[in-house]
């Protein structure tokens, strides 16, 4: 048997070697759970319905599924058209508990990545997120500030969905522009809390681990406006092992799901306007 050397050491025999490979997935071959007190068959089910089959197979089945075999599958999607309400805090019947608008910036021209900023909600009964809201940002050929002008586009989208938070990821150009932002709040009067945002992991996993459960599990919802985005293509076209031309709308899809929702609750009904009868004298 060959040695394996490990930098300065030399070992007659590979290490571990003589010792036999166990592996007890949850549940065997017919169904039946191999610890039932601890993980019943309610509770593995439970756990397969949130975490999705890739995770399910690899941590409770201890099958390793290829990074190469996965894709994004838009037909996971569950698509609606109703609008969000303020007052029920609702989308249909379910009822919002957490929002978060996300900005994956970028230049902004063409033919460049894209940037693209999205509003997910969230309902933490069910864990379920709808993605509700999005815009791929262009900045016009003459253009002389392209990122106060993209602030200026993202501030109104904000405000259109009338939150008071927004998370910026701040890897490469986006390390300027929660001073940029917070300028163009300023200057426009209004009191949004910027929220910084940096990834240090690879975006093929952020993307893979974040959206690809949901889908699996039929817990991602996207409105019908989602369909005229590039989004949809972008999921045909992605892979986990890179290489595919654009993902900027999945980066900040995944990263408005994994950031730290803003809560929500409901605000009661529309509130009834009265006009005071000020003609009178003293």
């Amino acid at each position: 048997m060959s040695n394996i050397v490990y930098e300065k050491n030399v070992f007659s025999t590979p290490f571990l070697s003589g010792y036999a490979e166990l592996k007890i997935p949850v549940v065997d071959n017919s169904g039946n759970p191999a610890w039932p007190s601890v993980f019943p068959v309610e509770k593995i089910a439970e756990i397969r319905k949130t975490v999705g089959d890739r995770h399910f197979s690899a941590q409770m089945m201890l099958e390793y599924v290829a990074p190469d075999k996965i894709r994004l599958d838009p037909g996971g999607i569950k698509f609606y058209e109703t609008d969000f309400d303020k007052h029920s805090c609702k989308i249909g019947e379910t009822l919002v508990t957490g929002a978060t608008i996300y900005w994956d910036p970028s230049g902004g021209r063409k033919n460049s990545d894209e940037s693209v900023c999205v509003i997910i909600y969230r309902d933490d009964q069910t864990h379920r997120f709808f993605i509700h809201d999005m815009i791929y940002l262009t900045v016009p050929d003459g253009v002389e500030y392209p990122l106060t002008y993209q602030c200026d586009k993202v501030l109104g989208f904000v405000r259109m969905h009338r939150q008071r938070v927004l998370s910026v990821e701040t890897n490469g150009i986006g390390a300027a522009l929660p001073e940029i932002m917070r300028e163009t709040i300023m200057r426009a009067g209004y009191e949004i809390q910027i929220r910084p945002i940096t990834n240090s992991r690879r975006k093929e996993d952020r993307i893979l681990d974040a959206i690809e459960p949901l889908l699996t599990t039929g817990r991602l919802y996207a409105h019908q406006r989602i369909t005229q985005t590039p989004f949809i293509s972008e999921m045909l076209a992605w892979t986990p092992i890179g290489g595919g031309e654009h993902d900027d709308g999945l980066d900040a899809v995944a990263g408005a799901i994994l950031s730290l929702p803003t809560p929500m609750r409901p605000i009661g009904k529309n509130v009834r306007g009265y006009i005071a009868n000020t003609d009178f004298k003293l």
